[in-house]
């Protein structure tokens, strides 16, 4: 029998879909919770089917990700009111089965959580749509890693030093990438590499790295092929004066 947990903080809401669930034949409902605080060794000790969890802000990128460690076996389905694409998107790329929205009616509540049960994804068709229609573009290896770093949040000097090239290197490369990606500056490239890239294009955490920035990893979603990186390093033999400030 399905064992279905719900951690919600709007208890009215919470109160109402569980007198349903408690109606429908084949679920076993668990006691619900009303913070994520606790979540995870919860998760550990009843190991649900499926969690349906209310994406209040307590809901970061690195609890879900500690959520799926806890119970990789657990099918999470984030419960909302609205969410951007780049939110699902990162949410289906970190192992989300399903984004299940509180004003679908009683009977759609019910029938995602038997889909996702069964091993099916729950995405609205809009959600959908976007992600098919996201722009695609071909990066190599080291340019995905450069994107990657700056997504999180990296200045220049952190990621030269990270890729072990020049300041001005990437200062160079961050220009091309503009135009590639058909971005204007550094924050709408960083948006693109949240939305677009893949864990494989970034460097391996050193052994002093922070648990957050690991778990960053597991949110880049792949939307974009990628080909051999034709340089097998860049090249930090420019002339710094003729490189452009970004």
């Amino acid at each position: 029998m399905p064992r279905i947990l719900l951690c919600s903080s709007e208890p009215i809401l919470a109160r109402g879909l569980e007198s349903v669930l408690r109606h429908v034949d084949g679920f076993d409902l668990l006691p619900s919770c009303a913070t994520v605080a606790g979540l995870e060794k919860q998760l550990a000790m009843d190991r649900p089917d499926v969690l349906l969890l209310d994406l209040s802000p307590e809901v970061t990128f690195t609890v879900l990700s500690d959520l799926k460690q806890a119970a990789p076996e657990t099918h999470i389905v984030l419960w909302v009111t609205v969410i951007s694409t780049e939110l699902a998107f990162q949410a289906m790329g970190l192992g989300v089965r399903g984004v299940l929205r509180k004003q679908l009616p009683a009977e759609l509540q019910v029938k995602c959580l038997q889909k996702v049960r069964g091993g099916e994804l729950w995405f609205e068709k809009a959600l959908t749509d976007s992600f098919l229609s996201a722009r695609r573009v071909v990066l190599t290896n080291r340019e995905g890693q450069l994107v990657s770093l700056l997504a999180q949040g990296l200045k220049n000097k952190e990621i030269a030093e990270l890729l072990m090239v020049s300041e001005g290197t990437i200062k160079v490369y961050l220009s091309r990438l503009f135009e590639k990606a058909g971005v204007k500056d550094r924050f709408e490239l960083a948006l693109f590499g949240l939305r677009n890239l893949t864990t494989g294009q970034q460097p391996e955490a050193a052994p002093g790295e922070s648990r957050t920035r690991r778990s960053v990893r597991g949110l880049r979603s792949l939307l974009m092929g990628r080909r051999p990186d034709p340089e097998p390093e860049m090249r930090p033999r420019l002339d710094p004066r003729r490189m452009p400030v970004i």
